[in-house]
């Protein structure tokens, strides 16, 4: 047998496994469309022009939008083989930081840019955090999100003395809160983010660095990638992620508050779990997130409009996620 054959013959063997992962995801994705379509039908059905109706449809995409930007954050961390309970805590933190009396002051003589900056400023230095414990300080994702999560809460009470803070600065509220063609700003910002975040990690260095470094450890330590730093990079990446959900949604509320993003950890893993991201790292997309988001904003739009009980919503979402982890081992095992 020639030289060439054999290298053609091992090439091909090479790109096997690559073209029926890359198969595996294209059905997870249909998959996703499909279920997607039959919560809308279910909708129709169900609450009839309520559910179709422009406004409701806006309000869903809106809705959408702050949860889906933590949750392509959250892509990455996953991805990259980590987890973080932290995120909704740090939107409330951020939010609480940027409405305070002296930031908003600050915003009037140098422009609502100021908010938004200390918004995110604050995510970033939170993921930051996040990364260096979990990174140099060896501690476990699961303890030291935790410990996060805790104390950005109670941070964010004690800075608004568990009060509501109003936004009042006009130029913000106007800024953030305009409707180009009648669909609001956060809309755009969210999907600007999803391409962006799509690139990031499909079409660049940083995104092949957290494919490896979620799917093996030493060997991406091996292979020359900084491992500890590119950790605290993707935790201050969902940081960042962060503070931008939290402008949203002080744009969308007019206010910042300690209780903003309650429970925003457990939806914005579920979204990224059911679109197909591994919870053990290695493999994630962001496409996936986005139809995960959309898939459960929907699913708790149908369960508003018919009235059902935010019970029988959190047991619908367990089943769910359930579900996908299932169908995760199965797809796993098929492409091994």
């Amino acid at each position: 047998m020639s030289t060439s054959s054999v290298t053609g013959s091992t090439q091909e063997a090479a790109a096997a496994p690559e073209t029926r992962t890359r198969s595996l995801g294209i059905a997870r994705n249909l998959g996703l469309v499909v279920a997607l379509v039959a919560l809308c039908v279910v909708g129709l059905v169900t609450a009839g022009d309520r559910f179709a109706s422009t406004n409701n449809i806006i309000t869903v995409l809106s809705l959408a939008s702050a949860i889906g930007v933590v949750a392509i954050g959250m892509t990455f961390v996953i991805t990259g083989g980590g987890i973080d309970l932290s995120v909704g805590a740090i939107v409330a933190l951020a939010s609480v930081w940027a409405s305070t009396t002296g930031t908003q002051a600050m915003a009037e003589d140098v422009g609502w840019i100021v908010i938004v900056t200390t918004a995110v400023g604050v995510g970033i230095a939170c993921g930051v955090i996040n990364g260096v414990l979990i990174a140099y300080g060896k501690i476990v994702p699961f303890i030291a999100t935790l410990a996060m999560l805790a104390s950005a809460r109670g941070l964010a009470e004690i800075i608004a003395d568990r009060k509501t803070q109003i936004v009042r600065d006009e130029a913000f509220r106007d800024a953030l809160g305009a409707r180009p063609l009648g669909v609001p700003v956060i809309v755009y910002v969210f999907a600007v983010i999803v391409v962006l975040g799509w690139f990031l990690l499909n079409r660049t260095t940083f995104g092949r660095r957290t494919f490896a470094v979620g799917g093996n450890v030493e060997a991406a330590r091996l292979a020359g990638i900084k491992v500890q730093r590119h950790t605290v990079y993707l935790y201050a990446l969902l940081g960042a992620t962060c503070g931008v959900s939290a402008v949203m949604l002080m744009s969308r509320t007019q206010t910042g508050s300690s209780t903003h993003g309650l429970m925003w950890e457990l939806d914005a893993i579920a979204a990224v779990v059911i679109g197909g991201t591994l919870l053990s790292g290695g493999r994630g997309t962001v496409v996936g997130t986005l139809l995960g988001v959309l898939i459960f904003t929907t699913l708790t739009n149908v369960f508003t409009l018919n009235n059902l009980s935010t019970s029988v919503q959190a047991v619908a979402k367990g089943v769910i996620i359930v579900v996908a982890v299932l169908l995760q081992q199965r797809l796993a095992n098929r492409s091994t």
